[in-house]
């Protein structure tokens, strides 16, 4: 029965085939090897990777139990006769594998590439990843009682940054690996189903009934506006509230790693940096009803986009004037001209990321975590980092962005 539940839920995460699969562990070996022919070194201490390869492996991992693109086949497998311990252990051991193959692989790769490190780190790292999908399917079981949830996390995260350098703090995390599994022993599957959200016939997915019934303005005006939809949308997704909130963290604490940097060119960097919040970037692509109801009728993409663009701006000028306001707490000195590259690469990220949602929205993902961690998340903030160097290196470029800018909006409007 094992077996049977961990191969279905494999082939809906990897293929059919298992085609996925020799595909991204070929990219992986492409990435490791591209960075280590090129030289570059990074002094990295353990106890940081241990934290930038748990945390990263268990937020995929949260990500993929939350997904509502498995409640179909949960469903149907749930309805079965099934032992709960086999069918919890199966589905978060493939959920893992897909975590840990597919997105943490990744990260591991580039850190070997660029960083030194014996062959007995190997081993810690493997126990690392394999502590946080354990953990992170625990903690998601008692998400009921989040205060335990958060303390053990605070926990964990506290020994890692004051143990973890030390060669027995492997131990440490496997004592904890077997404190999750005597969790998830006692789990019932119905934990990680959940319910597909109901939606408008129009395709926009509605909140759920206590969202709606708090929310007098849902219902009591007639007509419903993109921006009541944009800002609904956000309060029924709370980890997007979350992933925003995490970038206004990192808006503040930015500065203190650039100000070593002397020059305006680190200010846009910061910015482009900032560009960085996925989920409000995938409206269309993590919700094919949408984008049909929003295709079908004619003279809709201007009165689409040019909202949509506008809440983005919104959403990362926010995070600019944090960093602002604390550029000036820490670093003092800001200038117009900063104020001013903030409100343009906070407009040309906007357009940028509407641009490729309306003409190249992203298709054949399996669940909602390949949507954050798809290639395409990166292709604005290189963009931003590259128009950086651009206008640093050479102002008078700044016009013809500009024009080109103009241009954008433009295509958008029409």
């Amino acid at each position: 029965m094992m077996k049977m539940t961990g191969k279905a839920f494999a082939k809906k995460l990897f293929g059919a085939k298992y085609e996925r699969l020799p595909r991204t562990l070929f990219m992986d070996v492409i990435v490791f090897w591209g960075l280590y022919i090129a030289g570059f070194q990074v002094q990295i201490a353990s106890f940081v990777r241990v934290l930038m390869i748990s945390a990263f492996t268990a937020g995929v991992m949260w990500q993929a139990l939350s997904s509502k693109d498995n409640a179909a086949e949960l469903q149907h497998m749930l309805m079965l006769p099934h032992r709960c311990r086999e069918f919890v252990f199966s589905y978060v051991g493939v959920l893992g594998a897909y975590t840990v193959l597919t997105k943490t692989g990744l990260l591991l790769a580039a850190l070997l590439a660029v960083s030194v490190w014996k062959p007995v780190e190997i081993m810690g790292m493997v126990i690392c990843m394999i502590h946080a999908v354990l953990m992170a399917a625990a903690v998601y079981d008692l998400r009921k009682y989040w205060y335990a949830g958060g303390l053990w996390t605070a926990g964990i995260v506290t020994a890692i940054l004051l143990l973890g350098g030390r060669l027995w703090f492997c131990l440490l995390l496997l004592v904890n690996s077997l404190f999750a599994v005597l969790i998830l022993w006692r789990a019932d599957g119905y934990v990680f189903y959940q319910k597909e959200s109901k939606k408008h016939p129009s395709g926009i997915p509605l909140c759920p009934p206590a969202i709606i019934r708090k929310s007098h303005t849902v219902r009591q005006r007639k007509r419903a506006t993109l921006w009541r939809y944009f800002f609904r949308y956000l309060i029924c997704h709370k980890n997007y509230l979350l992933n925003t909130a995490v970038m206004w963290c990192v808006a503040l604490v930015l500065p203190y790693f650039l100000r070593e940097m002397e020059g305006l060119s680190v200010v846009p960097v910061g910015f482009a940096i900032l560009s960085l919040n996925t989920p409000i970037c995938i409206l269309l692509s993590c919700d094919p009803d949408l984008e049909q109801a929003v295709r079908f009728l004619p003279g809709q993409k201007g009165c689409f986009c040019i909202p949509y663009c506008l809440f983005i701006f919104l959403c990362n000028m926010a995070a600019d004037i944090i960093f602002l306001l604390s550029w000036q707490i820490q670093n003092g000195s800001v200038t117009a001209q900063m104020i001013a590259g903030a409100v343009f690469f906070a407009l040309q990220s906007a357009v940028l990321s509407v641009l490729l949602e309306w003409f190249y929205p992203i298709r054949g993902f399996k669940i909602e975590s390949d949507l954050w961690h798809h290639p395409r998340k990166y292709v604005v903030p290189v963009v931003m980092l590259l128009l950086a160097g651009a206008v640093s290196s050479c102002p008078v470029l700044l016009p013809v962005l500009l024009a080109l800018l103009a241009v954008e909006v433009t295509v958008l409007w029409k």
